[in-house]
């Protein structure tokens, strides 16, 4: 038995080891600068904090919450020419740890870190090259502590919100559908944005400290987005006036024509709309008698998809967000696991997909080749229909929260009020 644990972890350590070797590699030799995020924009912030003194987030507006500069700064310890060396360490090192807490969860007698790692391989140099692979693996630290330590999940995923928004979401679930466990999430959640916030303070970021809210809300439709597909259609079809073209300012692609200022300005209602629905329909199906740790994964998904396939703002590297829900609910218990297995499936070649987007062939999106837009389209819908699934499930979790069970005896009990064997499981191994 001892034998067999060694070689599973051998084996895994060699898997690990092998696909971001492969990640690695393919962020030198791949084009469209997958790591140029790095190279050229952090390395720019970090040579003028510190040339100059003057630092992105405490001395001027920036586009990230202020934990962000932590992991771009540690990056360039070893000399900011070396920087994207220095950044491809620390990521294999965060998506190292985030396997270490992984380990001991199954889903369906299988180790969930084994879906992650091909889910990495599949989202490809992305997945190792931006700020958002930080913020995923903190999350995903924060997911083994959801069942037995709320607060510290709630603590965990706050530190990744201050790297990159999108998992304050995680902690809004946490508030949400934790009950009995409300006071231990707020206070995990509100020890670490103090001590931020202190920090931040003292150093004379102050102003700036939220100035990352307001920094995407005049931005246009960027060409991967959900709602920038039809526009993209109408640009390779030569419509007038549909276009891609480059902002400068935001140093992004975006698309024009008749119609995508309007798209652009009704994204963040509708993103609003998706998610107060989803917290309205979780805590409706937890009322009808739904098992709260059922649902609490599901309403994860639901949020991040809903920031994904209704962002004005299509970046590759938001399909990583989904790895941190579908961990959630595949750990959550049999049940859970089992109802989240076409998702997890479902996920591979939508990050696939969004590899061969960017940085695969990201020079034919821009210039609007059909074949291409045929990949983004397809990834699109599948971002939109994980968003639908999201919500069908917590619909149907609602629904069978009040079906009434026959037991043998002749009784009847509600599946989400009592003990059910069958969907509850268990955390861990």
């Amino acid at each position: 038995m001892q034998q067999s644990r060694w070689f599973e972890r051998a084996g895994f350590g060699a898997a690990f080891a092998g696909v971001h070797l492969v990640l690695w590699w393919l962020t030198t030799v791949t084009a469209n600068l997958p790591l140029g995020d790095v190279t050229i924009t952090y390395r720019r912030w970090i040579e003028t904090g510190l040339s100059s003194h003057f630092w992105v987030g405490m001395d001027s507006d920036w586009v990230y919450p202020i934990l962000a500069i932590v992991p771009m700064a540690a990056a360039a310890i070893g000399g900011v020419a070396s920087i994207g060396t220095g950044w491809l360490v620390l990521m294999v090192v965060l998506d190292a740890v985030a396997c270490a807490f992984l380990w001991r969860f199954r889903a369906r007698g299988v180790r969930v870190v084994w879906w992650w790692l091909v889910f990495l391989l599949a989202l490809g140099p992305i997945g190792l090259g931006r700020i958002d692979t930080v913020a995923t693996a903190v999350a995903l630290v924060g997911v083994c502590f959801v069942a037995s330590r709320p607060a510290v999940a709630s603590a965990v995923f706050t530190v990744a919100a201050w790297v990159k928004v999108w998992p304050a979401a995680l902690v809004g679930v946490l508030l949400v559908l934790r009950r009995g466990h409300r006071a231990g999430v707020l206070t995990g959640a509100l020890t670490v944005t103090v001590l931020v916030v202190l920090v931040d303070v003292l150093f004379g970021g102050a102003a700036h400290l939220l100035s990352f809210i307001g920094q995407q809300s005049g931005r246009a439709l960027q060409i991967e987005a959900p709602l920038a597909t039809p526009f993209m259609w109408a640009a390779a079809a030569h419509v007038p006036g549909a276009a891609v073209f480059y902002d400068t300012e935001i140093l992004t692609f975006e698309v024009s024509g008749t119609g995508t200022h309007l798209a652009a300005a009704v994204s963040t209602p509708l993103m609003a709309l998706v998610v107060v629905a989803g917290v309205v329909l979780a805590a409706w199906a937890v009322g009808r008698g739904a098992r709260r740790a059922e649902v609490a994964p599901v309403l994860a998904l639901l949020l991040v998809a809903a920031l994904v396939a209704t962002n004005k703002v299509g970046s590759p590297q938001y399909i990583g967000w989904f790895a941190v829900p579908i961990v959630w609910g595949l750990v959550a218990g049999r049940g859970s696991a089992r109802r989240f297995l076409p998702v997890a499936v479902a996920a591979l070649p939508m990050a696939l997909l969004t590899q061969l987007v960017y940085p695969g062939w990201y020079d034919q999106v821009l210039t609007v080749q059909p074949w291409i837009l045929v990949v983004l389209t397809v990834r699109n819908a599948l971002e939109v229909a994980i968003l639908v699934w999201a919500v069908v499930a917590v619909v149907r979790l609602g629904l069978r929260g009040v079906r009434p069970v026959t037991q043998p005896g002749g009784s009847a009990h509600l599946p989400g009020s009592g003990p059910d064997r069958a969907s509850r499981g268990r955390m861990g191994a």
